[in-house]
């Protein structure tokens, strides 16, 4: 073979060398995943949460007895505003005991007002709330109790029928109210079945009065 045609059979066979190494290189190559790794799943979103069947529905709590409340209670003393007032119904008083009453501050002898129609209930004297008075209203759901009594009106009894703004006693310091402040204690009691003048579950009678003016 001559020496031309072997320079040009070399230069042929480097040329195709090189398309060959450019080929496999321009190629990817596929990776196996080993076959003890499994593919991971894309994890769906997280539904909502619901509420099962069987959950309790809050219920409303029935009304306390206190909220059946009587209306258009009159002033039970005598010339005293609303304005002069105070709600002491929650104030602490001797033994552990609290208020659960108003006291109507005025001057001994002033006239006491029945602050709604009703019933003289009972009339007792006791140690602590010296004179008192207690009123039955006409349905028998409350009874509104006047205590520290000067004295009671004329002709007071019990079992008579009183109408709202009735003279009934006069304003005292009877029983353990100091003479230096005399004054109208008065509470309003919701009455059980049994409508016992001596129990009954006690209401704030101050919005009460309030709300009667």
């Amino acid at each position: 073979m001559r020496l031309s045609q072997l320079i040009v059979l070399g230069v042929l066979l480097g040329l195709g060398a090189g398309w060959w190494l450019r080929r496999d290189a321009g190629e990817p190559v596929a990776v196996a995943r080993p076959a003890d790794q499994p593919a991971v799943a894309a994890a769906p979103p997280a539904a909502a949460a619901t509420p099962h069947a069987d959950a309790p529905v809050p219920t409303t709590m029935p009304p306390s007895s206190a909220s059946d409340a009587p209306t258009g209670l009159l002033l039970p003393v005598q010339g005293i505003q609303v304005s002069q007032l105070r709600d002491t119904f929650t104030d602490a008083r001797s033994e552990g005991r609290v208020h659960d009453a108003i006291d109507i501050m005025a001057d001994a002898g002033t006239p006491v007002l029945a602050v709604a129609d009703g019933t003289v209930e009972k009339l007792f004297d006791s140690e602590r709330g010296g004179l008192t008075i207690y009123q039955f209203e006409p349905s028998g759901r409350w009874c509104y109790y006047y205590a520290h009594l000067q004295r009671y009106a004329d002709g007071l009894a019990e079992k008579r029928v009183i109408k709202r703004g009735e003279v009934i006693g006069y304003v005292g310091s009877t029983g353990n109210a100091s003479a230096d402040a005399p004054h109208l204690h008065f509470e309003v009691h919701v009455l059980g079945p049994e409508k016992q003048w001596w129990k009954g579950e006690s209401i704030n009678p101050y919005p009460l009065l309030q709300a009667g003016r």
